[in-house]
This record gives C-alpha cells, sequence and structure tokens, in this order.
C-alpha cells in the first residue's frame, strides 16, 4: 500500500482536483445558500415558500452539497488510480513486483478510501464556509452546535469516501481513462439527475410504486440516504434510511470492484 499512497502524493493530480473541488463546494455553499434565505414566506416547520428548505433543514442540505453535487472529484481521483496504470503502461512493473491482482486492487481500495475521506473532509469543509457566511447572518442561523447537522457533516465525510473506492472499481472495469471519465461526468451531472427526477415524477404520475421506488437505488441517491440530507429535497425525491442506503452504496462499490477483478484483471497484461 506504501507504493500505491507515493503513487498518488508524488503527482500533482491530487491536490489540483482537491482544491478545485474546494472552491467548487465553497461557490455552491455559497449559492445554494444565498438562494435558501431568498424564501421569507414559510409553509411550514422547516420549510420555507413553495416547499423550499429553510432553518435546519436549509442549513442540512447546503452543508451536505457536497454529497449531492461533489461526489464526481472522488469518483474521478479513485478511477485515476487504475486507468492511470493502464493510460502510462505501469501496470506491467506493478504486477512484476505484486503478482497477485487481489492484493493490488484491494490495495488501490484502501489507498483511495483514506485518499477519498481526505476529499469528503476538504469538498464539506468548502461547502460549509461558502454557506456559513450567509446563513448566520441573513439566513435563520448556523446551526453548527446542532448534533443532527454534526452527523450529517460526518456522514458527508463518508459517503464521498466510499465514491472514491467506487471509481476504483469503474477504472478497474474501464480502463481507458477519457472513456472513463466522460462517462463519470455524463452519468454523474446528466444522466442520474434526470433519472431520479424522472422515475420519481413518472412513477407518481402513472401510480407505479415500483418506479418511484426505484429511483431512491441510485447511487447518488444512496449517498444522499447514507448523509441524511438531500439537495433534492425540494423536489419531493424520498431517499431510503440511512443504513440501507449505506448497504446500497457500499454494494455499489463491491459490485464494481467485483466485475473490474474477474474481467480486466483477469486478463494477460503487457
Amino acid at each position: 500500500m506504501a507504493s500505491e499512497w507515493r503513487k498518488i502524493t508524488t503527482t500533482k493530480m491530487w491536490w489540483l482536483l482537491a482544491l478545485v473541488m474546494f472552491g467548487y463546494m465553497a461557490f455552491l455553499g455559497a449559492v445554494l445558500g444565498f438562494s435558501l434565505t431568498q424564501s421569507t414566506e414559510p409553509t411550514g416547520p422547516g420549510m420555507g415558500g413553495g416547499g423550499v428548505p429553510s432553518g435546519l433543514e436549509a442549513a442540512q442540505a447546503t452543508y451536505t452539497v457536497g454529497a449531492s453535487l461533489g461526489y464526481v472529484f472522488p469518483l474521478i481521483v479513485g478511477a485515476l488510480a487504475m486507468t492511470g496504470e493502464f493510460r502510462h503502461q505501469t501496470i506491467t512493473p506493478t504486477l512484476l513486483y505484486q503478482p497477485v491482482r487481489s492484493t493490488v486492487l484491494f490495495a488501490k481500495l484502501a489507498v483511495n478510501l483514506g485518499l477519498g475521506l481526505v476529499y469528503g473532509v476538504i469538498g464539506t469543509l468548502g461547502a460549509v464556509i461558502g454557506a456559513a457566511p450567509l446563513l448566520g447572518t441573513v439566513g435563520d442561523g448556523l446551526y453548527l452546535d446542532n448534533g443532527e447537522v454534526w452527523g450529517n457533516l460526518i456522514f458527508s465525510v463518508v459517503s464521498l469516501a466510499i465514491w472514491a473506492v467506487i471509481g476504483v472499481g469503474l477504472g478497474t472495469m474501464l480502463t481507458n481513462q477519457v472513456a472513463a471519465i466522460v462517462i463519470i461526468l455524463a452519468f454523474t451531472q446528466f444522466v442520474e439527475p434526470i433519472l431520479r427526477i424522472g422515475l420519481a415524477a413518472g412513477g407518481d404520475a402513472l401510480d407505479l410504486g415500483a418506479m418511484s421506488e426505484s429511483a431512491k437505488f441510485l447511487p447518488g441517491a444512496a449517498a444522499e440516504a447514507l448523509v441524511g440530507s438531500s439537495f433534492y429535497a425540494a423536489s419531493g425525491l424520498e431517499l431510503l434510511g440511512r443504513w440501507a442506503g449505506a448497504a446500497v452504496l457500499i454494494a455499489y462499490a463491491v459490485v464494481f470492484a467485483v466485475i473490474g477483478r474477474f474481467t480486466t484483471l483477469r486478463k494477460d497484461i503487457t
């Protein structure tokens, strides 16, 4: 595992992406915080006019925006850990040094879980720093003394760490680095958000409960369930319970890693 850490920390990519993630999360936190503090006509507990979260729910949704929109960064970092081996043709010396391929994969999963925790802290901290000034001055308060909010923050870090592990599995299946990144960006930024809203709305319109329920099992929805707060809550999208969401998200990581192990890492590599 020491060699895997060196592969990551001796390049600029990991900290450049971390800086971009911090800035992006701070920006989104500020934008979302500003948007939610503009709701001045509450229509129910914790809700602003038009069903917009306010108060405690606004703080939860804003502080954990990384779990809703920022998980693309640890996902890409995890994918690069494996696709970079094939792109730069370092996979051959890696397997010569450690011929047990399951050990190589496990080392990458473990190291990127740790790196994902770092990204989780950076992304969550960025969202808090971006949102806190607005929530504290023109909103209903920071809520940083609230135990439930701290629970959301901790699980936000955990969920982002799991995304890095998922990225390793995905990168093991899709060894072409460009293809992997394109698929990650397309799925996280377009496909899943559209699927989540479309399945939920279509299921309600057609009175198909199973269709609506299926949206809860998408990876992004499972991550938000683990966190216990959702950026999409204002759209009426329901989530699984926290531990069910954790189980689904971990299942994605395990399935991708197993598929990669018995497809890509089972082939002859030159």
